[in-house]
């Protein structure tokens, strides 16, 4: 439980956190932050460490002079990368064994099948978007393994979403931290950027559900 409480109030305050740890441990914060986002979207079992909110703090620190923007981009972005490639080839060596079950109700080659098809049409996009979107994040790339999304598709996605991510909100941060209005109200922030997106997320999955429960009864 302790752990627990400890990281709901590193989510939270991860500005403190991170400007405390730049102030005892200097450039080792860059190590630090590499292995958050690789563990963030590189282990499919870690979707709830921070990934936005870190993104646009980072950014506003680097606007105070706390730590270097192009240094701290560099690694972000090698982290977000190779944490995303990581994620797909654990899903893309599970997947095979997984969906030779032919006698389990979701996982058989009809469904594998289904999944590939979705992946080589519109996992590209989904691979971008899901950078924005806490836990989508991290499960996005798994199951584009799983589905085995070709690998140069997959490639080329991951980095462009990567840049797209890392650059976007660090700048926002960078350019936005400092104003008085967003460090009196960072906290209301991180919120939003926690659950505006999985609001989005529950409301197209509630909707897609909608959809399907219509056409089984149709």
């Amino acid at each position: 439980m302790e752990y627990v409480a400890f990281l709901i109030d590193f989510i939270l305050h991860v500005d403190r956190y991170l400007e405390a740890f730049v102030r005892d441990h200097g450039a080792w914060v860059y190590a630090l932050l590499f292995v958050i986002v690789f563990t963030e979207t590189g282990v499919v079992v870690m979707p709830f460490l921070p990934g936005d909110s870190l993104l646009f703090v980072v950014g506003a620190l680097c606007g105070l002079g706390f730590i270097s923007f192009p240094v701290v981009v560099a690694v972000l972005l090698a982290a977000a990368i190779l944490g995303d490639q990581c994620n797909y080839h654990i899903g893309r060596y599970f997947g095979p064994k997984v969906f030779q079950w032919e006698q389990s109700r979701f996982f058989n080659r009809r469904a594998f099948l289904q999944a590939h098809e979705f992946y080589e049409r519109y996992g590209g996009i989904t691979i971008i978007l899901a950078r924005f979107m806490p836990f989508i994040r991290t499960f996005a790339p798994f199951v584009a393994g799983v589905a085995a999304m070709s690998r140069p598709k997959f490639t080329m996605y991951n980095v462009s979403g990567a840049l797209i991510w890392v650059l976007g909100i660090c700048s926002a941060g960078y350019f936005l931290g400092g104003l008085p209005f967003v460090k009196a109200h960072l906290d209301k922030i991180i919120w939003a950027m926690i659950f505006i997106p999985g609001l989005i997320v529950l409301a197209g999955a509630w909707q897609a559900r909608r959809k399907a429960s219509a056409l089984v009864r149709g």
